[in-house]
């Protein structure tokens, strides 16, 4: 049947080609993926604490006096504040770009991965918590225990260095399990919240550590009157990995094997699959015929141990010098936020502990060449946090898609 005269059929969609289907499909992935959210969410509390490094300049504060005289004054010493920052974040952190050799240059670089260990460790196991739909907030209590059963180890005993490392670094791990495991099996058993458990861990935690620190029957040093113990056996001590002119020692090492043990864990072994499935619906889970109670404290036992791993890396590898009750260094309580970060993958974890890392070993070179509070950093970490707690606010900031419910 022909068509009135003087109107025109409208002409069919061209069919979308499969390549320009396959790209759009892409795109909406990138930008709807927590992976976007996570890096937008660091570069915007790294743009606030731009402003906050430039509200405490001096030279800022000075030519915002006569803004209106001189504007350039003012955007010249802001630039000049926030420029200097954080280049000398980078140079204490990546690479010394005053320094006169590539070996003096690249120390800062190993300084980065020193600090990182332990808070990729311990966000391993917080990360590992939270797959399971727990959180374990003891890393702290977690620390300190692994800290003192690996340093009582460490110089008690005197073993060939090979033995005596390995059983310190073991009886570290070993103590983090057993006090990160008490909170699963008080979960599996009587269904008592973990945050409060592991909170209540933390404090019961330092006062054991403190009152052995106190009785020389036990840990303290002998002839001492200090709440510490005695400095580690060089044959329990972690070997530096580069030399002596580098502080990097063999917990970086083992913290990458810890990241390489969580990947298989979570995707390769049938105890991954069952703490991904209890982490997603618990009920579910049971109904599929999973004890939901004995894979709580497994998760635990494992998290405790990963988390002991970085207590014995700082009394072993770091701080030497003997046990005391602040070994931790907010490390315990860092690790929340690395392992939210790193969304709880391995890898994920691993780029946001070194990213930490960085944090920690720059601060202080921002510290010493600008005169600028390392109060700054730990602002910038707290922003980090969160933001990374509000995704939507991220996504409403930079008109991101909402992420496609699957």
């Amino acid at each position: 049947m022909t068509s009135p005269v003087g109107t025109e059929q409208p002409s069919p969609a061209e069919p979308e080609t499969p390549e320009s289907s396959r790209w759009r499909e892409a795109m909406r992935e990138i930008t709807s993926g927590n992976a976007l959210v996570a890096v937008l969410g660091v570069l915007l509390a790294v743009s606030v604490g731009s402003l906050m490094i430039a509200l405490t300049d001096e030279q800022v504060r000075d030519a915002s006096s006569y803004i209106f005289a001189r504007p350039g004054d003012f955007f010249q010493a802001t630039w000049d504040a926030i420029w200097g920052a954080y280049t000398a974040l980078f140079r204490g952190s990546i690479y010394n770009t005053r320094a006169d050799t590539f070996a003096t240059g690249i120390r800062p670089l190993t300084e980065t991965c020193k600090f990182a260990a332990p808070l990729i460790a311990a966000g391993l196991g917080v990360g590992l918590a939270f797959r399971a739909g727990m959180f374990n907030i003891g890393g702290r209590g977690q620390m300190l225990l692994a800290g003192a059963a690996a340093g009582w180890v460490g110089y008690q005993f005197s073993l060939p260095w090979p033995v005596h490392l390995t059983l310190a670094v073991g009886a570290g791990m070993l103590a983090g399990a057993l006090w990160a495991g008490l909170a699963g099996l008080l979960k599996a058993r009587t269904g008592a919240h973990e945050v409060i458990v592991t909170i209540m861990l933390n404090y019961v935690a330092f006062y054991l550590v403190f009152f052995a620190l106190s009785q020389q029957s036990l840990l303290q040093a002998p002839g001492s009157f200090n709440p510490k113990s005695a400095p580690m056996r060089e044959s329990a001590t972690m070997p530096k990995l580069l030399g002596d002119q580098y502080n990097l020692h063999l917990g970086f090492l083992l913290a990458l094997v810890a990241v390489a043990f969580v990947w298989w864990l979570l995707t390769r072994s049938a105890l991954g699959f069952r703490i991904r499935a209890v982490g997603l619906n618990p009920t579910a889970a049971r109904a599929a015929g999973i004890n939901v109670g004995r894979t709580y404290t497994l998760v635990m036992v494992i998290a405790g141990a990963l988390v002991g791993l970085a207590g014995a890396n700082q009394v072993l590898g770091t701080v030497t010098s003997g046990v005391t009750v602040d070994l931790d260094a907010g490390i315990g309580f860092d690790a929340i936020t690395v392992a939210l970060l790193g969304r709880s993958r391995p890898l994920g974890i691993l780029g946001a502990g070194l990213l930490f890392g960085a944090f920690k070993a720059g601060g202080f070179a921002m510290q010493a060449s600008q005169d600028i509070p390392v109060d700054i950093v730990l602002v910038v970490q707290s922003l980090i946090v969160l933001f990374l707690a509000a995704p939507p606010l991220i996504r409403a900031i930079f008109r991101l898609p909402a992420k496609e419910a699957k």
